[in-house]
């Protein structure tokens, strides 16, 4: 049987990117998929390419109204949510935010990516542990922090500040839930260097795209960017009744990156 057969998933900022490749792999293991974002042309080609399995909602989830009424219309019409995976989020560079490095960053800048990247898994954890808490069965909630939350980025001090925060989050989630007993688990997991459109603005236009990947590349011990569909496999895994004693946990796939200092061997 399929890992998540019967299960309801909805995932935020599924239009492309992680987000569409949860979407794509929850599917094909069976769940009944809620596609969110506020691209909604992509949004509604991730759906088409799906199939019957999923629909899509716009969800800004910024706004706490958007998840009350996705999160009803969700109810109403399916019942229950047992998964929700909280990816959507935002580095700053290609959002007309300005510089993202921590001396010429502005607030403005700085409270715009922690409204998208930590105000939203907030408020998606709240709306799913009252979606979730009995009398309902219960759930996993996923959340999609980085690596970047592990180390310092000085180039990007609120995206790292806002993934670090999403990590301390996920725990307090983790033990709220099973403190009163609520059957809803709660683990983040960590990307670095997974080569999706949230890197166009660092790799540059075609012409030095080849070569800036290959820049990445040398950066971590497994010598490649990684894919999508890659961090999508271990979200499975947590939506599923598999990790059925996992709480709290972080789960990095970055090819070895947060391991430890880096020596590439000379040519």
């Amino acid at each position: 049987m399929a890992r998540l057969h019967g299960k309801v998933v909805l995932i935020t900022g599924a239009a492309r990117g992680i987000g569409a490749s949860c979407a794509h792999a929850c599917a094909q293991e069976g769940a009944r998929v809620v596609v969110t974002d506020i691209r909604d042309e992509l949004g509604a080609s991730v759906v088409s390419e799906i199939g019957a399995a999923a629909v899509y909602h716009r969800l800004d989830v910024r706004v706490t109204s958007d998840w009350e009424r996705v999160v009803a219309s969700v109810l109403g019409s399916h019942g229950r949510i047992d998964g929700l995976v909280n990816n959507a989020g935002i580095t700053g560079f290609d959002d007309g935010l300005g510089p993202q490095d921590v001396e010429h960053a502005t607030i403005e800048g700085w409270r715009a990516v922690h409204a998208t990247n930590l105000d939203g898994v907030f408020l998606g954890c709240r709306a799913a542990i009252g979606a979730m808490k009995p009398p309902a069965g219960g759930g996993s909630i996923v959340n999609i922090a980085s690596r970047s939350g592990v180390v310092g980025v000085s180039g990007a001090g609120a995206y790292a500040s806002s993934k670090a925060a999403v990590r301390n989050h996920t725990k307090s989630v983790a033990l709220y839930a099973a403190e009163r007993g609520l059957g809803i688990r709660c683990n983040a997991v960590l990307p670095g260097a997974v080569l999706t459109p949230m890197w166009d603005a660092m790799l540059g236009d075609a012409s030095s795209r080849d070569a800036a990947v290959d820049g990445v590349a040398r950066t971590v011990p497994l010598g490649r960017m990684g894919r999508p569909e890659e961090v999508a496999s271990l979200v499975v895994y947590l939506l599923s009744d598999e990790s059925a004693y996992t709480t709290g946990g972080e789960f990095a796939v970055d090819g070895g990156i947060t391991a430890g200092e880096h020596h590439p061997p000379e040519a």
